[in-house]
Formats: C-alpha cells, structure tokens, sequence
C-alpha cells in the first residue's frame, strides 16, 4: 500500500453528525471526497438532506440525510440503523455536534447548563456506544470526537465555562474509550481545533481579534476545509497506529 492510499476511504461508510454546516459540513465533504459514503445526522432533517444531496452530485459518492438529535438514544439507534441498511455499515463515525454558551459562569441558568452538556458530551456517548455495538461485530472502525482548545485553555474575552468544561470531558473520554476498545479493533481520537471561521465563530469581529487573532503564532484563523485535512487523517489506515491521540490544529494558538 502506498502512503497515499493510506488517506483513501473507498470502501468505508461515515457518519457526521451536525454535518450540515460550518466544520461538519466541510468534514462531510472532505470524507466524501477521499472515497467514502456519507451520512449527515443532524437535528434539521430538511438541511440535512440538502447537504447530503450537494455531497452526492459534487462526489458522486453515496449519502443518506437524516435527523437525528445525539442526545436521543432512539434517534441515535434508529439513525445508524438506517445507515447499516441502507449503506452497509458504520465504518466511521465522527461526533461533531455541539452547543455552546457565552456567559459568565454566575449567570449561566440550568436549562443552558443541560444544554450544552447534553449535547457535547452525551451526544459524543450516545453515538459512539450505538456505533461502536456494531463496529465490534464487524472487524473494527473509527471513531474521531471533535473537541478543542477549549478543553484546556480559558477563552478570553468572553466567557463559556460550561463549553469549556464539556469539551475537557470529551478529550478524556476518547482517551477512556479509546483504552477500552482497542482490543476490539476501534480507534477513538479526537481532533482539537482552534479558531476556525465559522457559522458560530466571529473570528472577523474587530473585538476578538486581537485576543483570537493576533495572539497566535501564525496570527490567523482556519478555514473549516484545513481542519477537515486532519480528519481525514485521523480517520484512516494514514493514522491506524494512532488511538486515544488529542490532534490539536490551532495555528499555535495555545502554546502561549
């Protein structure tokens, strides 16, 4: 095998959830671009379907859109029912769903603390449990949660403990599952973006730039398309001795 068939995903069906926009709809592309089927899995069914139908003509590659909220075990179930049935498996499975909150911690009511947790961390249990059922039976998979800088530094200048917090949870969690399931023929890694110009992330706004921006070594943020890169990575025989890693791409972010 070459080193460049080692990125290749023919063969292989991956899953993304919240894969409809911003970083996981880039990652949905990248995946389906270096030969894989995919499914979006988002709670908007509507732009989920219309992400995969976008991947599938510009591809030519196989995808399913559903909706699936990650904090629902049912949806969770009867989503990657569907996609063994429809796409022949669960090769890959990348836990990108998030929420986040920006506000000071004594002004955070519970409903948004539920929120956030839900989500980012049961979603990233919920989804790799179901799937992980199926990869065990079936020679293994691949399994990237998508956590951040997050986890281990404090954002500044606003406030999102709660965000903060969650994202710490799924770093060690990847590493608890990834311990667990080796055995088993499941990698679990993480990917740990820092800013990245998104939907959900003002990286252009003149109030964080200084602390975002210019604070970095290399004094810019990414596009969604370059951390998507390093998924592809992590997700194939490119990176199959590598489980339980944190790949952190922050253009230098946190080193100071």
């Amino acid at each position: 095998m070459s080193v460049l068939d080692r990125f290749s995903l023919a063969g292989k069906t991956a899953l993304v959830t919240g894969g409809y926009r911003g970083l996981g709809r880039a990652f949905a592309q990248a995946l389906a671009e270096a030969g894989a089927d995919v499914v979006v899995a988002a709670r908007d069914e509507a732009r989920s379907v219309q992400a995969a139908a976008e991947i599938a003509e510009s591809t030519g590659r196989r995808t399913l859109g559903l909706g699936m909220d990650v904090t629902s075990r049912p949806q969770v179930e009867a989503a990657i029912a569907r996609t063994v049935d429809e796409l022949g498996g669960i090769h890959i499975l990348v836990n990108n769903a998030g929420a986040c909150v920006h506000r000071p911690a004594l002004e955070i009511p519970d409903e948004e603390f539920e929120e956030v947790l839900s989500t980012n961390v049961r979603g990233v249990w919920l989804a790799s449990q179901v799937a992980a059922g199926w990869m065990a039976e079936n020679g293994g998979g691949s399994i990237v949660n998508i956590g951040s800088i997050s986890a281990f530094i404090v954002n500044r200048p606003q406030m999102q403990p709660i965000y903060n917090a969650s994202k710490a949870a799924v770093h060690q969690l990847t590493k608890s599952l990834a311990a667990e399931w080796a055995p088993l023929g499941i990698r679990v890694n993480a990917l740990a973006p820092g800013y990245v110009k998104t939907e959900m992330a003002p990286v252009d706004e003149p109030r964080f730039r200084r602390m975002w921006i210019e604070d970095a070594p290399m004094q810019r943020y990414s596009s969604p398309e370059e951390i998507a890169a390093s998924l592809v990575y992590l997700v194939g025989d490119a990176a199959s001795f590598s489980t339980g890693a944190v790949l952190v791409t922050d253009g230098g972010y946190s080193l100071f």
